[in-house]
Formats: C-alpha cells, structure tokens, sequence
C-alpha cells in the first residue's frame, strides 16, 4: 500500500493539464463571481424557512437530497456551501474536457468559465441552501456519461451516477441527455467499424433507460417505506404518466419554450456583447463543419444530412426532457444549466480544429471571454438587487414589528391575520435591475416577503422576534370582508387593528 505522498504524486503525474485548467479556472472564477452571496448571509424568499433544513424531500423525488447536502450539515452557511458547490462543479468541468476530448489549455479555461459564470449557477446559489447538494447532482451527471464512454461496462455504474443524480435533483437529466447525444456524434465521425459504433453509441441509451428506471424504483421503495406520496408541487406528481394534453403538444411546448428561452429570455443572450458572441461562435463551427465536409466526403453520405436534421430536430426535445418528467412544471432558471453546455460545444468544435483554421481559434477565444465576462457581469446585478431586497425587507419589517409591537391591546402570541405582499401604493418599485433579473427568479424585485409565512420566518430569524400569523386557509373569509377592504394598507395608521382578539394587519390595498 502506498503512502499518501506516493499517492498524492501519482495522481498528480496522471492528471493531464487541461483537467487541472478546467477545475481552477472553474474553481478560482466561481469564487470570485460569487463571493457575494458566499461572503454574507442574504437569503431569498424561500430561503427565509430554511435556515436549518434536513432537505427530505423525497416527496419531490429528491430522495437522495438528504445525503448530498448533508456533507455541510442541515445549517444555511453559504461559504461552507459555496466552497463545496465549487470543489464539485470543478471536478465535474475537469472531467467535461476529457468527455468532450478538449486538449487545449484556452478552451478547458473557457469551459470552466462557462461553467461557473452562466447565470444559472447564480440563481441557484439564490437557493444557497440546496447550492453544494445540486451541484454534486451536476457532477454526477457528467461522472455518468464520462464512465459509459470509458469503459466496456461503464454504462453500470453511470446508470447508478444517474439514478443519484436525478435522485438530488431530476433537473440535470438534460445535462446528461445532452452529454449523450454530443458522445454518440462523437462516435458517428469517429473511423472505427459500424458494429463498433452501433455498440458504443447504445451504451449511452443502456445507462439512460437503467439510470433513469433505477432511480424511479428507488423512489417508489422509499415512498413506500416512509409512508408517503409525491407532492403535486410542480406537477411531480404527474411523474411517470403520459402528458395530458398528449405526446404532440408536449413536443410543441418543448419547441416554443426552446426558442423562447434562447432568443427572449433575456438570460442566454441578454445583451448585444452576447448577441454577437453566440453569433460569432456560430459562423466559427458551421466554418469548422464545412471544412470537414470537405476533406471528410460527408456531404456525399446520406447519414450526414440525416444526423444533422436529427440533431437540429432533437435539440430542443434533449434540452427540455424536464417537461416529460414533470409536464407542468414552472421553469425557473435553476433548472435550464444545461444550456451552458451550448457555448461550450462551440468552443470545443472550435479547438479540435485550431490547426487548420487558427483565426477561427481566434475568434473561438474573444468569444468565450465576452461570454464569460457578460455572465459574470449580470451575476453580479443579480447578487447586488438581492442584498438591496434583504436590507428594503429588514427595514420594512424594524417598522412594522415596532408598530405591531406598540398597538394597544398587543401581547404575545395574539393571533395575527395578514396576507404578506407589500404593498407598491406605499412602497412603490425603486428596483432597476428588472431588465437583467427579469428571468432569474428569486433575485427581481424588492421584498422578500410575499407570504405571512415569510414575514413570520424573517422577523423570527433577523429581528429576533416570534409572531402567531395565522395559516393561508385562515386568511380567506378575512381577506374578502368588508372590514379588511375598509382599513389603509401599512403605514397608514388604520392599516392595524384588533378585532374580536384577532389582529389585523393590512400589507396591500385590493380592489
């Protein structure tokens, strides 16, 4: 048995050097973009609730949450959580460049920049709670496709990488999908013989359709053990069923979301920098494609022209297989990382040919960089709003909590009936960031409140304070009374009342 310097040796003379670029570059920049939110405690609105979590959520189909956010403990600490998330999406970036087969230093720098800049990661470091959790479910994803390439039997274990994948978070499926999809066209232009390929490129759909079943029967032994149902929170109930508006509209619905999100969700390409970059990107690989066409003879085989439509057509099913799983899921930006792995192809494409085509290589380069900076950059909006949002809802709560405090007739734990939602008459949007943040929920506007729950959960936990908000399904006769409509919303001085031993707070005016 060797000793750990001997060991520590070894694996450092069998780490090739873009797997050591990838993982700083992935490292070093996601601390520094996300320092931040790792460096304070800012939560956002369902953060508020979470501050110590033991993340069973099985009835989401997260059945191994637990497990992977449990290495840092159930406690909220965002630099434990972040150093965490980042050790992990660097190992995952390390081993991305050997997948994807990059063997230049440039372009495994630009895919772990990618990879930690895109700003899906900072909004689910807006859930900096589950951060270090999902970001092991993202290792784990490429961990699989990496050990069904590898070995003969590598799609075993990868189906188990999978089904725990999917088991911390089903969102990453199309991560792995896509990795899949980009290893069997590696396949396709590779020069080995057709038996060859066709076993090689099914070792990836093997390790799907076990991955994929094993963490679905995993699931429903633990439901069944614990006693418990999926949640309709999301649609996850639905899992498993045949979409209800049918296979068609749900292919529909994948494409409309696909270009929606690409060409207008303000996050992909949000701004004429990134506009120009994927564009440019673009030009690169269909010149990088054009040239292999030509020395190759592709465009004299009929399987070129169909892998090409395959691949355009499926692109958009491969990207939004989460509408499968769960079709009436509401897409948050948390669940669409996997587009970063378009930008990063690209850059691959580019590289494998720098050779031929240097000022391609060139352009390959400046095109990440912008990338990479213009992510960065609206990370950086996005985290300085939410701090803006806490320090407007800590304000807001001093104000009320004194007022509720000071109302004749207050003691504690009198029940309190309040909806939650600030209201804009009084407070009206001091926001400018909504241009940015429009589609990264949780870091747009300006409260954190929009539940008494959340105003129950940020008094208790930052201002020390505990109030008897009284459930949603209390508030409905009250909220419709003509006593309720009558009174001003907070700050008015009739915006508090106590009525029949209850108090009384109105956040909003309703019409």
């Amino acid at each position: 048995m060797k000793n750990p310097t001997e060991t520590w040796n070894n694996i450092r003379r069998h780490c090739r050097k873009e797997w050591k670029l990838a993982f700083f570059s992935t490292f070093l920049l996601g601390l520094l973009i996300h320092m931040p939110i790792m460096l304070r405690d800012i939560p956002n609105h369902d953060g508020l609730a979470s501050m110590y979590f033991d993340q069973n959520m099985i009835t989401s189909g997260r059945w191994f949450l637990t497990v992977a956010c449990g290495i840092s403990s159930y406690y909220t600490l965002p630099w434990l959580i972040g150093l965490l998330a980042m050790l992990y999406l660097g190992i995952a970036a390390a081993m991305l460049v050997e997948f994807l087969e990059v063997r230049l230093g440039w372009a495994a720098v630009l895919v772990g920049g990618l990879l930690a800049a895109f700003p899906s990661l900072a909004s689910t470091f807006a859930y900096v709670f589950t951060m270090d959790g999902y970001m092991l479910a993202v290792l784990l994803a490429v961990l699989a496709v990496l050990l069904t390439k590898k070995y003969r039997l590598g799609f075993l274990p990868g189906a188990l990488c999978l089904a725990c994948s999917l088991g911390i978070y089903q969102s990453y499926l199309p991560f792995a999908v896509l990795l899949c999809l980009y290893g069997i066209y590696m396949i396709g232009t590779s020069e080995d013989i057709l038996r060859n390929k066709v076993k090689k490129g099914f070792s990836y759909v093997w390790m799907g359709g076990l991955g994929v079943a094993s963490y679905y029967v995993i699931l429903q032994a633990l439901l069944r053990l614990q006693g418990r149902e999926l949640a309709s929170y999301q649609g996850i109930s639905g899992m498993g069923s045949a979409p209800q508006g049918g296979l068609f509209e749900t292919v529909l619905h994948m494409y409309r979301d696909f270009f929606a999100f690409t060409l207008k969700g303000k996050v992909f390409m949000n701004n004429p920098f990134a506009w120009g970059a994927m564009l440019t990107l673009g030009v690169c690989v269909l010149a990088v494609l054009l040239a292999l066409c030509g020395k190759k003879k592709w465009w004299k085989s009929l399987w070129f022209y169909l892998i090409i439509a395959v691949t355009l057509a499926g692109l958009p099913v491969a990207m939004n297989l989460i509408l499968v799983i769960s079709p009436d899921v509401t897409y948050h930006l948390l669940m669409r990382y996997q587009w970063v792995l378009l930008p990063i192809c690209m850059v691959t494409a580019v590289s494998k040919h720098s050779g031929r085509m240097p000022w391609a290589s060139w352009l390959g380069l400046a095109c990440g960089l912008v990338l990479i900076f213009n992510y960065g950059v609206m990370d950086q909006i996005a985290y300085s709003n939410l701090e803006k949002k806490y320090e407007k809802t800590y304000a807001y709560c001093i104000r009320l909590l004194d007022r509720i405090e000071q109302t004749p007739g207050y003691y504690q734990g009198i029940p309190i009936a309040m909806i939650g939602v600030v209201g804009d008459e009084s407070y009206p949007s001091t926001d400018l960031t909504g241009d940015v943040t429009a589609g990264m929920i949780g870091m747009g506007g300006d409260s954190l409140l929009y539940t008494g729950a959340n105003y129950q959960a940020f008094i208790q936990n930052y201002l020390g304070a505990t109030l008897n908000i009284l459930p949603p399904e209390a508030m409905e006769d009250i909220y419709y009374s003509e006593t309720y409509r009558e009174m001003e919303s907070f700050p008015g001085a009739d915006s508090i009342r106590i009525m029949d031993g209850v108090m009384y707070i109105k956040t909003e005016n309703r019409e």
